[in-house]
């Protein structure tokens, strides 16, 4: 484990594990550093350098008042890349972190990035509007701050069912599953947690998409009820220029996490690592 400072002196906490070209992994929200676990030691355990660190204001990263928009999770995530001299790298974002690797290309290219795999992704955009009527409506994320604000921990256990739909018959989510979603949420800070709903619900990243010229894997559930995929995922392979689609059947927002779906979510990133 490590620790970087940025350029306006937040300390942000990393792992970094095993040795060959490097593979960074970039957490959604609520969540932090140790959702990638499985992914982080099945890329090591295959030749791979997986690194992942807590976005401020979350997990073991300092938790400043302010700086939680994405040109600023974008210039922090510069700072690791250029702090670790990573060269030829491999950009794995979930959620909320597909909006920060989208908006890292758009702001600083693609010098240090072999590729990119975009799961349960934010862009291009989430809110729902004329012109993004798949997207999800104002008042839901108006619904998510206020439960944040009123009794947060009660409203990350609420929030884990979805997450993983395991409101769904037949699920395969485990109590675990939960359990360490509701654990790194409250890692969180209040402040990153209100604040972040306007960031990932309103930034538009049509623009960053476009700046992507290296292969991208587009992989999304199409039962994500928290980013749903026809306003997500199908619009963001469209946008970049060579971007694949995978699509998993009755797949959750959550898809590294819950078996079944994250060891086909494994191996579908390492066939991707390999090509």
């Amino acid at each position: 484990m490590g620790r970087i400072t940025t350029r306006d002196n937040v300390g942000i906490h990393y792992k970094d594990w095993g040795s060959g070209r490097p593979v960074v992994f970039i957490h959604g929200w609520p969540l932090n550093a140790d959702a990638w676990e499985d992914q982080m030691k099945w890329v090591a355990d295959n030749g791979f350098r997986g690194i992942a660190h807590d976005r401020r204001g979350h997990g073991r990263s300092d938790q400043p008042w302010d700086g939680y928009d994405f040109d600023t999770f974008a210039d922090d995530l510069d700072d690791l890349m250029n702090q670790l001299d990573l060269q030829d790298a491999t950009l794995v974002a979930h959620s909320m972190g597909g909006g920060e690797l989208a908006r890292y290309i758009g702001r600083h290219g693609t010098r240090r990035v072999r590729q990119a795999v975009l799961l349960s992704a934010v862009p291009p955009i989430m809110i729902k509007s004329d012109t993004n009527p798949e997207g999800v409506p104002e008042d839901v994320l108006t619904g998510i701050k206020n439960g944040i604000l009123t009794e947060r921990s009660q409203f990350w256990k609420d929030t884990a069912e979805g997450f993983f739909s395991a409101n769904r018959p037949g699920n395969k989510v485990t109590q675990g599953n939960k359990d360490a979603f509701w654990f790194m949420a409250m890692h969180q800070s209040i402040q990153a947690g209100v604040t972040c709903v306007d960031a990932f619900g309103y930034t538009d990243f049509t623009q960053d998409l476009r700046s992507f010229d290296i292969p991208t894997l587009v992989v999304h559930g199409d039962d994500d009820q928290v980013v749903p995929i026809d306003a997500t995922g199908r619009k963001s392979a469209k946008i970049i220029a060579d971007a694949t689609l995978k699509v998993y059947e009755g797949g959750s927002h959550g898809i590294a996490l819950v078996p079944g779906d994250k060891e086909r979510f494994n191996r579908d990133l390492l066939e991707f690592l390999k090509s």
